[in-house]
């Protein structure tokens, strides 16, 4: 199967990111008025006087060409753009923005160059990263046509050309660069692109100002692995933070013990503030270990008790119980 240039250049057109790639053609059609206008007074005028020396018939068909040609001269380009003219396909130079004026039959306007800032969208599908990692990238790249002679005489369909250029540029720098690499340096990896695309473009007359990474697409299964070893790392950490903090606990427990068995002191203070504690929290009834009660004297009972608000009984309260068991 053979495979003609032309049907190449569609390929390619179809291929990137599915869209038709906008064309630079000139379009005359776009301000017809002016020289239609232009014109028919040109015609009207010539008509006019070319009655005085010849027939109606004569004075109709020169008017007819004179219309003809002077609505062909005229030109218009908008503010953004600049107009390539070509003289018998030789280059006379760049006109506009506004209106012209161009040799009739010599002169046409082979390109209307947009020099406004671009956007173009590509991307590289099923690529290796430098781990072996399948990947889809999706890039933007913002550009200008600074020189649009360069742009018009140096480089065929050059919005073409910037994709292509950006999407070999992609590949490679993706197979240069690890997973993580791409996932955590967008903007290092942009920056690398706009560099590389900027070389090779300036010389077309084009300058590449920024490239920007999207989206970095891995595989659904590599993608659920990359979770499970997060979540597994994770659990790790946890674990470990949860053994470090028993070990300082363990520690502590160390050194107090250390600490209560030097000063015997010590140790009754720690007994009664954990005595003081439960009173207050659980009530005025405490039951205690013998050797505890021992170890603590009563007025230090009797200041516990009266902190966690128990009063002692009164004579009265005895009667008043003496009475009633009786």
């Amino acid at each position: 199967m053979t495979i003609l240039p032309e049907q190449v250049t569609k390929l390619s057109l179809t291929s990137v990111r599915g869209n038709t790639m906008p064309q630079s053609s000139p379009d005359d059609t776009r301000y017809p008025l002016p020289a239609v206008a232009a014109g028919l007074l040109g015609g009207a005028a010539v008509a006019a006087v070319t009655l005085v020396f010849a027939p109606v018939g004569v004075a109709v068909g020169v008017a007819a060409v004179t219309s003809l040609l002077l609505g062909s001269s005229i030109k218009l380009a908008d503010q953004w753009e600049k107009a390539v003219v070509l003289r018998m396909g030789k280059y006379r130079g760049l006109r506009g923005p506004g209106l012209f004026f161009v040799l009739p039959i010599v002169d046409r306007v082979a390109y209307h160059i947009d020099q406004r800032i671009r956007t173009t969208d590509f991307g590289a599908e099923s690529c290796l990263t430098k781990d072996t990692v399948p990947v889809n990238v999706d890039a933007i790249a913002f550009w200008i046509v600074y020189d649009a002679e360069r742009a018009a005489l140096e480089v065929q369909q050059y919005q073409l050309a910037v994709v292509l250029a950006a999407q070999t540029a992609l590949r490679d720098a993706i197979g240069k660069h690890d997973l993580a690499e791409l996932i955590q340096s967008r903007k290092e990896l942009g920056r690398g692109l706009q560099e590389t695309l900027d070389r090779k473009m300036h010389d077309w007359g084009i300058q590449v100002q920024s490239v920007e990474i999207r989206d970095v697409i891995i595989p659904k299964a590599l993608e659920e692995a990359m979770s499970r070893q997060a979540q597994a790392e994770r659990e790790r950490q946890a674990r470990i933070i949860l053994g470090t903090a028993e070990t300082q606990i363990a520690s502590k427990f160390v050194e107090a013990a250390k600490t209560y068995s030097e000063n015997p002191v010590a140790l009754n203070l720690r007994a009664m503030n954990m005595l003081y504690e439960s009173i207050v929290k659980r009530g005025s009834l405490m039951v205690v270990p013998s050797g505890l009660a021992d170890s603590i004297n009563l007025p230090g009972l009797m200041g516990l008790a009266g902190a966690a608000g128990v009063k002692p009984p009164t004579a009265e309260a005895e009667q008043q119980e003496g009475d009633t068991s009786s």
